[in-house]
């Protein structure tokens, strides 16, 4: 299995997107030659997603279980209430737990999504290649992709780093798992005292500062990429090949792609494979295909045998038709990056033998996933219901609206 991450600079004009000739900086990870996962970014725009700001309450809504708070003079967020943990407040106007014209320490988790508004948290986390480490509560958790000895070994380290460093946090991440005990310990105390740096600095700050600007994007990417199986990452541009050339681990190696015949993007052909991810139907080698429909509630997946018609033996056939389009939806689910709901029509099986294999293939197909989905059960209609955990926006959002 080869994997490679890809950072450059694309214009994409054969894509109907909001802002035709638009340059997006894209980050894209290849298995195979195929792209599994992309973010971009408008090259003149930054996220806000991760950064911490000194924040003003301007209203709690009971109803809502949330409170609105401001961290910039007129730009809103939403802070649901059940996230005020261990809150670090720099000025309180009452012994309410939360009340209008609090300032108070948090991290945007949540960008803007069409209509709703940012999504804050008072649970700083900073994440590293080994783990995240959060501020508000004492959790240890470990990778559920991590196996058994590997685990408990981790599980232990982590009580032993959270015992001594009260209210603290720590998640081990997958890349923990082959790492050397030192190199955890190192990157653990550097969280840490980023995190302390910050929480000093927030006492003496004024409202609405930026107390810590997240690195660009295709950082978290590449945080959230499991190293083992990664063997380069590669630019066009000099000066994202220096920052990361003085990171590059040794399970990856980091190039300068310096080609002017012929650009990174049209090598690895960036903007075809974008526009296939936009598009409703996929086709199967098989002659199958699977249609994705996303609407404001949820997202409809409805497979169809189209040109691969058997005239004997069908069930199994349509076993067939169905697992290769399991695996192809798992890999449309993260590429496009649809989360929230998910409803997928297979077609009908009437064998509880050949539901419950498929089922059972499906689950091992989202695993590889790296956001949380849930496989949830087969309605009475035959439907395959899953949510798929909401963390940025969805790839046509970032190009489309």
């Amino acid at each position: 299995m080869s994997k490679k991450m890809l950072i450059t600079r694309e214009t994409l004009t054969d894509i109907k997107c909001q802002n035709p000739g638009q340059a997006y900086q894209v980050c894209a990870l290849y298995e195979n030659g195929r792209m599994i996962e992309a973010d971009l970014q408008p090259a003149d725009t930054k996220s806000i997603l991760n950064n911490i700001y000194t924040a003003r309450v301007k209203n709690v809504v009971p109803n809502l279980n949330a409170a609105f708070v401001e961290i910039a003079k007129g730009k809103l967020c939403y802070l649901p209430l059940e996230d005020l943990k261990a809150p670090l407040f720099t000025k309180k106007i009452s012994n309410k737990p939360i009340a209008a014209g609090d300032e108070l320490v948090v991290q945007v988790i949540k960008e803007a999504m069409k209509t709703k508004d940012p999504v804050v948290t008072t649970n700083l986390s900073f994440p590293g290649e080994y783990l995240v480490l959060t501020s508000a509560n004492r959790m240890i958790g470990v990778s559920s992709k991590i196996p058994g000895e590997a685990k408990r070994r981790l599980q232990e380290l982590a009580k032993e780093l959270c015992g001594d460093n009260a209210g603290i946090g720590i998640i081990m991440r997958t890349n923990a798992a082959g790492a050397k005990e030192d190199s955890i310990r190192k990157e653990f105390y550097r969280l840490k005292n980023e995190y302390e740096t910050i929480a000093a600095h927030a006492a003496a700050s004024t409202i609405y500062s930026c107390l810590h600007t997240e690195r660009p994007f295709y950082y978290k990417m590449l945080l959230d990429t499991d190293k083992s199986s990664l063997n380069e990452v590669i630019t066009d541009d000099p000066d994202i090949f220096e920052q990361l050339k003085q990171d590059e681990p040794d399970t990856y190696s980091v190039r300068l792609y310096d080609d002017n015949m012929l650009s990174l993007a049209r090598l690895y052909n960036i903007t075809g494979q974008l526009e296939d991810a936009l598009k409703p139907r996929v086709w199967l080698k098989s002659g199958a295909n699977i249609v994705i429909q996303p609407t404001e509630a949820l997202t409809v997946i409805d497979v169809n045998s189209s040109k691969n018609i058997a005239k004997k033996d069908k069930q199994h056939n349509h076993f067939k038709i169905n697992l290769e389009a399991a695996k192809e939806i798992a890999a449309q689910l993260r590429l496009r990056n649809i989360s929230g709901i998910i409803i997928v029509d297979f077609i009908d099986l009437y064998d509880d033998e050949l539901n419950a294999a498929l089922v059972s293939e499906f689950r091992a197909f989202l695993k590889q996933d790296p956001v949380p989905v849930q496989l949830v059960d087969i309605t009475k209609l035959g439907l395959v219901e899953l949510t798929r955990k909401k963390l940025k926006r969805p790839l046509a959002e970032q190009l489309l609206r």
